[in-house]
């Protein structure tokens, strides 16, 4: 059984089949990219040996990847098909996302760059509406294009080494993040204020973003921007090799609910979404199928109430 405000360790899509229809205000997760970023985000038939090894220069002291994930034209044929196979698992859980939702909420979904497009088809096709992508700018990000120059020069070509100085491989810095933004339609015979009337969403709230945006958007328009510029403080950092600033999370909940409002993280990680909501007084449940992160979320649940009745006490001594 689920519960309200609970951190449950469990596989997510066989939980949510246990909540009852039109039960939740949003769903807001950081889902799996599937792109081998750990055993976790390994969401194909993996065919090949080599995938989560690592080469000399990965083992280095000051590498930043430690581990080797697949090429982008992969090693195999069966490679050819993960992009496919990222959106068959995201349609495994995508119509129970929208039966739990009530009519006009919001799924805000971390999907990664490479294969957004796989989950926006996914959810799409399970009548979900795409409504928009937002961009969350972050103030820095690793980076490991090499100069194929380099590569040119250690195998003592000289020719190709000058022929194509200034090139790189692999991707530009990845200093942003695509949230895509689905709504469930809202109620037929009515309006969207209607629905807002009756559900309490559906509409999204203007005051919300320039409470957490930390510096203006690259157009110099931080009003109504789609351009989230959120960056980490100190304790955002050291729990989960993905874990997202509670001030984005915070952002993002304020945007679409009110307080009171249940909201859903079907893969919850290190608890940030519902510790986010809990801030904002508004009702959680986290699912997280790795039994080291579900502690690590429930703690920080338990830490937080616990200070919060330390300052509460301290403010009841000095008043």
């Amino acid at each position: 059984m689920v519960e309200l405000d609970s951190i449950v360790c469990g596989n997510s899509v066989e939980l949510l089949k246990t909540l009852p229809d039109e039960f939740a205000h949003a769903i807001i997760s950081d889902i799996p990219y599937g792109i081998c970023y750990g055993d976790w985000d390994i969401l194909h038939n993996n065919t090949n040996s080599a995938l989560g090894g690592s080469s000399a220069a990965q083992t280095s002291g000051g590498a930043l990847f430690k581990r080797r994930g697949k090429p982008l034209n992969g090693w195999s044929s069966a490679d050819k098909k993960i992009p496919m196979e990222y959106q068959e698992w995201c349609s495994s859980w995508a119509a129970d996302w929208l039966r739990v939702l009530k009519p006009g909420a919001s799924a805000l979904v971390f999907a990664g760059r490479r294969f957004a497009h796989r989950c926006i088809t996914a959810l799409e096709d399970a009548g979900f509406t795409f409504k928009d992508m937002l961009a969350w700018e972050k103030a820095s990000a690793p980076h490991r294009a090499q100069r194929i120059s380099e590569i040119y020069k250690r195998r003592g070509d000289g020719k190709h080494a000058n022929d194509w100085e200034g090139w790189r491989v692999a991707n530009l810095r990845p200093l942003f993040e695509p949230i895509l933004w689905f709504q469930k339609p809202y109620t037929t015979g009515g309006t969207l204020a209607d629905n807002v009337i009756k559900y309490s969403v559906g509409a999204w709230n203007e005051n919300a973003l320039p409470i957490y945006s930390t510096h203006g958007s690259p157009s110099g328009n931080t009003v109504n921007s789609n351009i989230l510029s959120v960056g980490y403080d100190k304790n955002d950092h050291g729990l989960h090799v993905a874990q997202k600033p509670l001030k984005l999370m915070e952002c993002l909940i304020s945007l679409v609910t009110q307080e009171g409002s249940i909201i859903i993280d079907p893969f919850s990680g290190s608890g940030t979404t519902c510790l986010a909501a809990k801030n904002l007084n508004c009702h959680y449940i986290g699912i997280e199928i790795n039994e080291t992160f579900a502690s690590i979320a429930q703690k920080r649940i338990e830490d937080s109430t616990y200070q919060l009745s330390l300052d509460l006490h301290g403010y009841m001594n000095h008043h």
